[in-house]
């Protein structure tokens, strides 16, 4: 072999790698020359004098494209063996067989000469520190990748001409099969054939995908096999969602032939690695587009309408189709404080329109809030009905009429502007290719003057799309009068849904903008924007809350603070009710709604006590009892008394009723005989504040003191109080830590603050 003298003992002391590659499985199949032929460099391998447990032979990637490195395991492995200096040569039948790709190639022929690695194939030893070696393989790289660009180029030309003429033959989908002549008929199995056209009118009924997937919940569909042992053959399964859009939008079933739908590119990811992504053209660059090349189950301008009504439903492009729900300017109700679009919420069986984008992006206006929606639907059904009333027909075929040329006015000015803009960029272009190449001073300029030209042109074309785009379809006269007739009956139809009244809303009408009233929050404006051009504006009145409308009249209020400090309760509900007033809920007046009304608007109540009468707290205190035990001795009969305007109770108290109740007092069994009536010290503390000092409960606070271990006072009303100066507090804290009785978490709390008042 040429070039055997390179391989050295240092090679055959490292692993000889035999890479062995075919491009597709039919290769492997078919090809069995030559994948025995790459298995044979193991002996060639032996042959240049490598030892038998040195030589491996790497085939993991029989059956892969060399295109590129990322699905090849074996081609990786072999890139990091030799980065590691593990290998002594790699033995291949043809360079390309290690990669088509030069980037590819490049690198690893690199790191064999930073490892002195030999590569060798059919024609010879390659030592890569060699510059002669490294041209030779750099030039077989290179024309390994151009032939297979120019094979690929070959393949590729070959089908579009073929598919330019509709011959090309390519997969189809379920519904259609290619006949003994090769010609695409629909499919003869019945089955099949009224599947796939229950879709379409699924699709006409229910106006969504989404919709045609429920149609078809509870019934199989034929799907046709590409591949695998099933090849060709129709299997049944689910209707997803996914297979309904997709039927939907293949021009196949409008009886077109189409090439070129798709376009594969690689895209290279954050982690490096290159990946081949698929994206769906715009028609007009699609390669070939045939209409009527073969019978279909809809008509193409039918498939274009579908296309576009699918476009209408898709929501994050910004489209608000019609929807089920009972509101019925969902999807086209705008904030006109802000601008944006309304959403629709149903709560409580009554929809609302809320501004609830603004408020989620923290935009909102002090105007941005919510109304029912029954409010705007009511005038919005209104002035629908009144504007395709016969007598106002012809006004609506007028100002469409006058729309419609105000519009083609608008746009014949944008595609003059677009005319234009190409007249200047055709120019510039003939000025830099009448310009001599070598003079570059000249055309450096003349380019710059062509790219500014064509960028205008692009701007000029973008405004006149934008322009076409934004402008709402107008109905045909046909449609307006059709509508007039029909309209009144069909909207107020029992079998007309929610979303049908909505489809036909949005024949006629554009959109609805609310704008509240900034002075008075009860009052907004509807502005209509009438698919004609015409606009209407409409004063609306929010109804009224569920407190608004069991609020009491305010004229009752007012006259209820004039004369309620003057009037107990039972007068007040009287003086109401002779005046025609009566309650949020429509009933008249008592004493107990006087009172609610009287708490809840702060009205003061008449005076309370009369001359002479005390409230059972002031008895308690003089006689030096509980306020407890005067409320027994008035409901024993004891004590007279009587209620006053608020239920208070209002004792007369004269000097013969005091002494009465001293005596009582005296001689109850139930009254304290150590009462001090000295009022309370500064450092002094009931039981329950004692107990919250040292963190234990009152019960035994009251135990120490009924068992004297701590002394207290009875004061008025039979309160203790004790006197907890800092040594009785280290006294009881001492007692805490000691005792048997109380938790440890207690007893350690105690012990730790006598031992910082310690310190």
């Amino acid at each position: 072999m040429r070039g055997e003298p390179k391989v050295t003992s240092s090679h055959r002391e490292r692993t000889a790698i035999c890479y062995i590659r075919q491009s597709s499985l039919v290769q492997v199949r078919e090809h069995t020359e030559s994948t025995a032929r790459q298995y044979g460099l193991a002996a060639l391998a032996a042959q240049l004098g490598w030892p038998a447990p040195r030589i491996e032979v790497i085939d993991a990637d029989l059956g892969l494209s060399g295109r590129s490195a990322t699905y090849r395991e074996g081609f990786k492995e072999l890139v990091a063996r030799v980065c590691m200096g593990e290998v002594g040569a790699v033995f291949g039948l043809e360079v390309s067989r290690l990669a088509r790709s030069n980037a590819d190639l490049a690198r690893l022929l690199e790191l064999a000469r930073l490892t002195d690695t030999l590569v060798i194939d059919s024609d010879g030893v390659y030592e890569l520190s060699d510059i002669n070696d490294r041209l030779l393989l750099g030039l077989k790289s290179q024309m390994s990748e151009a032939e297979l660009h120019w094979l690929t180029s070959r393949l590729n030309e070959s089908k579009r001409a073929a598919a330019r003429r509709g011959e090309l033959r390519v997969p189809l989908p379920v519904g259609f099969i290619h006949d003994d002549d090769g010609a695409v008929v629909i499919d003869p199995d019945q089955e099949v054939a009224a599947a796939v056209a229950d879709v379409f009118a699924a699709f006409t009924a229910t106006g969504s995908a989404y919709g045609v997937a429920g149609a078809f919940a509870g019934r199989r569909f034929p799907r046709r096999a590409y591949g695998g042992a099933w090849a060709g053959q129709v299997r049944w399964g689910r209707l997803t969602h996914a297979r309904a859009a997709g039927i939907l939008r293949n021009p196949v079933y409008a009886g077109a032939y189409v090439f070129g739908r798709r376009r594969t590119r690689q895209v290279v990811h954050p982690d490096g690695s290159v990946h081949s992504a698929t994206t769906e053209l715009p028609r007009d660059q699609w390669e070939v587009l045939i209409r009527g090349h073969h019978a279909g189950y809809i008509t193409f301008e039918a498939y274009l309408a579908n296309e576009a009504k699918l476009a209408a439903n898709r929501t994050n492009a910004g489209a608000r189709p019609p929807r089920e729900g009972t509101a019925l300017c969902q999807g086209i109700v705008f904030c006109g404080a802000c601008g944006r679009s309304m959403q629709v919420r149903y709560q409580d069986r009554y929809p609302r329109y809320e501004c609830s984008h603004s408020r989620a992006d923290h935009v909102a206006t002090p105007l941005c809030g919510s109304v029912r929606a029954d409010t705007i639907d009511q005038a919005v059904t209104a002035a629908l009905l009144a504007a395709v009333e016969p007598g106002q027909l012809a006004l609506a075929l007028a100002a469409a009429d006058e729309v419609t040329a105000r519009r083609h006015r608008s746009d014949r000015a944008a595609e003059l502007a677009v005319e234009r803009a190409r007249y200047d960029a055709d120019r510039a272009e003939r000025a830099f290719l009448a310009c001599e190449p070598e003079n570059r001073l000249v055309a450096r300029s003349l380019e710059t003057r062509w790219e500014t030209r064509l960028t205008d042109l692009a701007q000029a074309q973008a405004a006149l799309a934008t322009q076409l785009s934004a402008q709402p379809e107008l109905p045909s006269p046909g449609q307006l009068a059709a509508t007039v007739a029909d309209l009144p009956a069909l909207w107020s139809a029992p079998t007309t849904s929610d979303k049908d009244r909505k489809r036909l809303l949005r024949t006629l009408l554009g959109d609805v903008t609310l704008t509240p009233s900034a002075s008075d929050p009860a009052q907004l404006t509807a502005g209509l924007r009438w698919k004609s051009g015409a606009s209407q504006q409409i004063h609306l009145t929010r109804r009224k809350n569920a407190f608004q409308l069991r609020s009491t009249d305010p004229a009752a209020i007012e006259l209820a603070c004039r004369i309620g400090p003057g009037l107990d309760n039972n007068a007040l509900a009287a003086a109401l009710n002779d005046a025609g007033h009566r309650t949020g809920t429509g009933q008249p007046f008592d004493g107990v709604a006087a009172g609610n009304l009287r708490s809840y608007h702060r009205i003061p109540y008449p005076g309370l006590l009369e001359a002479g009468e005390h409230t059972p707290r002031q008895v308690a205190q003089i006689i030096g009892v509980s306020t407890g035990t005067v409320h027994y001795w008035i409901n024993a009969g004891y004590l007279t008394a009587r209620r006053g305007p608020a239920g208070r109770w209002c004792i007369p108290f004269p000097p013969e009723a005091e002494a009465a109740c001293r005596d009582r007092a005296a001689g109850s069994a139930h009254q304290h005989r150590d009462t001090d009536p000295a009022p309370r010290h500064e450092q002094e503390l009931s039981i329950a504040d004692a107990a919250r000092r040292l963190g234990v409960k009152p019960d035994v606070i009251y135990a120490w003191a009924q068992w004297g271990h701590i002394p207290a006072r009875r004061g008025d009303a039979g309160r203790l109080w004790i006197d907890f100066t800092p040594e009785l507090e280290r006294a009881c804290l001492q007692r805490i830590a000691s005792s048997y009785k109380l938790p440890a978490d207690i007893k350690t709390q105690a012990a730790q603050r006598l031992e910082r008042k310690a310190v």
